[in-house]
């Protein structure tokens, strides 16, 4: 194609010394760390979490479904591109991506740890370390940074702090430790957020569990969705978008074929049960206004996306790989992209696979071609 496709949402695999060599020395003991435990394989302990991080569906991308598997897995036989930034430029160009937007791996179970102290030390060495890792190849490694939300005031640190070390965005825990995110006390947040030209995300598996699944397991798969569209709903109907008319914000890996139908159940709740289920506060727009001009999606082989883009802001849609992921399109995402986006202008193409993200980002394509 005539422009670069970027992926909007891609991880690394944090290798056994992220946290340990970058932790502030009070936690460093306690600090997550890589373990091989029998025919498990290899995990990440977290101190204060009841389950490891089993490294096997960190990685899985590129196998056939009947070899992917979560135990017996070592880090070695993992994506080197992972967590080496020169092997991740092979990556990159097999799948004929030319620039990513960062995740960390196990970063997201860690916005589900209960202690925020914990949480806060293990962010601020991981926003070290992605740093050290982008800026080996900083114009196609851009490397998202994390919060803890221990209060809105050190969370307004935080985005300072991520836009020294040059990260691109910030990745937002699903459960802040004050009030939640519709209230008034981060109101000075976003605008910090705005000021600094950082987009904020909320990733799947970032929000604590409230119950559990019923049923077979795989349908625990086919909720992790709602967790990022919980807090859509709370931010449009809680009024962050009306009082911030200038915040941005990601929704990632959370498919994006749901979008025109959420939208429009966002607007039959407003216009027929408003007066009993009262939103947060007064809105001058619709609900689906809001969500049409602030909220982006990030979706990978969600073909319903590029069917019904016309029905939703196609120019909030950024396609993404979710390399090295279980759930990546990669190495065949060109050959998917082929077959799901054949139906679109070629102006709808190019915005959904590299505009809207490098317009997000502020990424220069001139120096990706």
């Amino acid at each position: 194609m005539a422009y670069p496709i970027i992926s909007a949402d891609s991880h690394v695999t944090e290798p056994p010394n992220t946290y340990s060599d970058f932790i502030d020395r009070a936690f460093r003991e306690r600090a997550p760390r890589m373990e091989e435990v029998g025919d498990v394989g290899d995990v990440f302990v977290v101190d204060g979490m009841a389950r490891p991080v089993l490294v096997g569906l960190a990685a899985a991308a590129g196998k056939p479904p009947e070899e992917i598997r979560i135990k017996g897995t070592k880090f070695a036989e993992l994506h080197r591109g992972g967590w080496d930034p020169d092997a991740r430029l092979a990556d990159q160009t097999c799948d004929g991506v030319a620039a990513e937007i960062i995740y960390p791996t196990v970063g997201m179970v860690l916005c589900n740890h209960s202690d925020f102290d914990y949480k806060k030390a293990c962010f601020d060495a991981y926003n070290r370390w992605i740093a050290q890792f982008q800026s080996a190849h900083p114009e196609r490694l851009l490397g998202v940074g994390q919060t803890a939300m221990r209060s809105p005031q050190e969370g307004i640190e935080d985005l300072r702090e991520i836009k020294r070390l040059g990260l691109r965005g910030v990745m937002m825990p699903g459960n802040p430790a004050v009030e939640d995110y519709d209230s008034p006390v981060y109101d000075d947040f976003w605008e910090t957020a705005v000021e600094l030209e950082l987009p904020l995300s909320f990733h799947i598996l970032t929000v604590r569990e409230t119950s559990p699944t019923r049923g077979p397991k795989m349908n625990s798969f086919l909720s992790i969705i709602r967790g990022c569209q919980d807090i859509m709903g709370t931010l449009i109907l809680g009024g962050v978008f009306e009082r911030h008319p200038k915040l941005r914000v990601v929704c990632v890996e959370a498919d994006a074929g749901w979008v025109p139908h959420y939208m429009y159940r966002m607007d039959h709740a407003y216009k027929r049960h408003r007066y009993w289920l009262p939103a947060g506060q007064q809105l001058s727009k619709l609900p689906s206004e809001y969500f049409r001009e602030h909220i982006y999606t990030t979706f990978q082989d969600d073909w319903v996306a590029f069917k019904t883009a016309d029905h939703m802001n196609w120019k909030r849609l950024m396609w993404a790989n979710d390399f090295p992921h279980s759930d990546s399109t990669w190495p065949w995402s060109q050959q998917m992209l082929a077959e799901h986006s054949a139906h679109l202008t070629a102006e709808q193409r190019e915005a959904i696979l590299c505009s809207n993200v490098a317009d997000l980002y502020k990424i220069d394509l001139a120096k990706l071609q």
